[in-house]
Parts: C-alpha cells; structure tokens; sequence
C-alpha cells in the first residue's frame, strides 16, 4: 500500500491509500478520488519527504514546530464538530424558515434544526430577531458515511 498526501483545489490536505501509484493516477483520472471536506474531485499529490530521527535534542524551534497544530487537525477537529452538530439537530430541510418562525412563535415545539434556506429568508429571519447560524455543511457529511 502507498500512502499519498493529497489536497483538493480547496486547500483541504488529507491522506489516500492506494496499491500502487499507477492506481491513484487511474483513480484520479476517472474522478474517483475526492476530498474527504468538500468532495472535490480536482485532487493533486503533494510533495512528502521523509522524516528523519535524529539522536539529538530538538531545537526550541522544532519543539515549537511540533506542538503548533498541523492543517489536517484543525480539518478533522472541524469536521467532528460538524458531525456532533449534525448528530444534535433535526434536518427540516428546505423547510428551515418556515419551521424556524414556528419554533421562535412558540407554534412548533422548540429544538435544534438545521436545513436550507435562501438568502433573503435567512435575513429576513434575522430582522425578526430570530437566531440563526449560517453553516456550509462538507459535502462528505451530507450523506451517511459507508
């Protein structure tokens, strides 16, 4: 197995096993590597270099380096959020505004929704003074992972 490092035309970096490196270039050819954020399937193979274990110290720099957050987790953190929230709140789809006004008019019992709504019915929720939280949702969170 080779694993590659791999980013999308996003900037989103994440890891792809494959047999060989013929077989991801026959993948990625076909589009059936996507990124695991965004499902873009524009993915290209970035350069990785080996690591080296030295016996010596580190430096104050290096041990900074290594304890400063790497791009990947703040990915995985954002997508574990995205994935509780989710978990926590009922998809009332193109349905949100709607339900939303029911909720904030004491019409529909209150609970946590999320869904899809048009721009200006998410601005006119908000000179209502009804509360709401924009979030893009990952397309690799749409739908239920295999």
């Amino acid at each position: 197995m080779k694993v590659l490092d791999l980013k999308c035309a996003h900037d989103h970096r994440f890891e792809g096993w494959f047999a060989s490196t013929e077989e991801f270039e026959s993948q990625l050819a076909r589009k059936l590597v996507a990124c695991p954020v965004c499902s873009a399937t524009e993915v290209s193979r970035m350069p990785s270099a080996p690591r080296l274990n030295l016996s010596s110290a580190r430096s104050e720099a290096t041990q900074k380096a290594a304890n400063a957050p790497v791009a990947t987790d703040v990915q995985a953190r954002a997508l574990q959020f995205m994935r509780e929230l989710m978990s926590k709140t009922e998809n009332v789809g193109e349905r949100f505004a709607e339900e939303a006004r029911r909720i904030h008019y004491n019409e529909a019992p209150a609970r946590n929704i999320r869904g899809v709504t048009t721009p200006e019915d998410a601005h006119a929720l908000l000179e209502e003074g009804i509360d709401i939280l924009p979030l893009p949702v990952p397309d690799a969170l749409k739908e239920p992972l295999q």
